[in-house]
């Protein structure tokens, strides 16, 4: 029986968001009440899309020990997996980000960059992996992000998988690289990218703006309130910028992912508001200022609402970093409209 490798990762995700939209670069345009019973929001292969269909979170994989076997970045033992089928869209962005592209037999639909992986990409479904379609690729190592029924299929066929479950956290990320990095037989390749990683988030977080105060958000996944606490991993690049999520306020987090009220969140009246729906539901500034009484949220009244990519939302791959410039952008922006000390 082939083995299955799992990420020790402490992590629980239901992101909304991903499935309905294209990875476009994301838009920085200038652009009371208690919380809802909280329920969980579907996931799709990297994060949620809208929450008509509700699933309990992932289940936590448990921690696998992978040998880190030292190699030259170019080189490819012939021991590493030399036909890998991913149905998880970030780490497709990882694998190619990594220079295991050349490995990479096929990706599933939602798998839509880099551009190259174009040339790899299948109709396979992440949501509902058929095991027959992905042994017609001849892998020798599906990457997935979650649990289920396809582990054991595929470990029927003498097929090993990998799961690599949403992380909470940036070291949680760099661990997955690395793994990863470990098993294609890119070590240094992947090294290199953690760095670069590390460097780029360190520069944006450096010489914040002194305010008199923590600036407040909101982060929405989709346009029935679903949002994100501070112990996810979005959450965390969040904290990265010193800003403090209003949803850390509900009482039942629903394991980092609740649904907040609408008069929850006018009440908490959060001077920035990141739209992460903006591909899955359409959501942009204009729409959120014509919601009943938001117009007195001071992220409307300050132009302070932004519109992401949904992509860039929900996936933990390399272009994180370009999403955590996006938040320091927002930051510097509000920091430019408080009045001179």
């Amino acid at each position: 029986m082939k083995r299955t490798l799992g990420v020790g990762l402490v992590a629980a995700i239901a992101l909304i968001a991903s499935s309905c939209g294209d990875d476009g670069e994301s838009t920085d345009t200038d652009s009371a009440g208690a919380t809802t019973a909280a329920t969980t929001p579907a996931t799709t292969a990297d994060a949620p899309t809208t929450a008509a269909t509700t699933t309990g979170a992932p289940t936590t994989v448990a921690p696998t020990t992978v040998a880190l076997t030292t190699v030259a970045p170019s080189t490819v033992p012939e021991d590493v997996p030399q036909r890998i089928v991913s149905l998880s869209p970030t780490h497709t962005e990882i694998l190619f980000a990594i220079g295991a592209d050349d490995q990479v037999a096929a990706v599933d639909s939602l798998s839509n960059f880099p551009e190259e992986a174009a040339d790899v990409v299948t109709d396979l479904s992440a949501f509902e992996p058929n095991v027959e379609a992905i042994a017609g690729y001849e892998p020798d190592l599906v990457i997935v992000q979650s649990e289920g029924p396809i582990i054991e299929q595929l470990d029927t066929l003498g097929i090993e998988t990998w799961i690599g479950v949403a992380p909470a956290t940036m070291d949680d990320v760099y661990a997955q690289i690395e793994q990863l990095g470990a098993m294609t037989g890119h070590v240094g390749d992947a090294a290199e990218l953690v760095g670069q990683m590390e460097t780029d988030l360190t520069a944006l977080t450096e010489d914040l703006p002194k305010l008199d105060r923590p600036l407040t958000y909101y982060h929405e996944l989709d346009n029935t309130y679903f949002s994100v606490t501070s112990d996810t991993f979005i959450g965390s690049i969040y904290s990265m910028f010193g800003l403090e999520n209003i949803a850390d306020e509900t009482q039942d987090q629903a394991g980092g992912y609740p649904q907040l009220n609408p008069e929850f969140i006018v009440t908490a009246n959060p001077d920035l508001i990141f739209l992460a729906d903006t591909v899955c539901c359409g959501e942009t500034k204009k729409t959120v200022a014509a919601r009943g009484g938001w117009k007195q949220i001071s992220a409307v009244r300050e132009g302070l609402v932004f519109e992401m990519n949904d992509d860039l939302a929900s996936r933990w791959g390399p272009r994180i970093v370009d999403y955590a410039a996006q938040v320091r952008n927002a930051v510097d922006k509000a920091a430019a409209l408080e009045p001179a000390g």
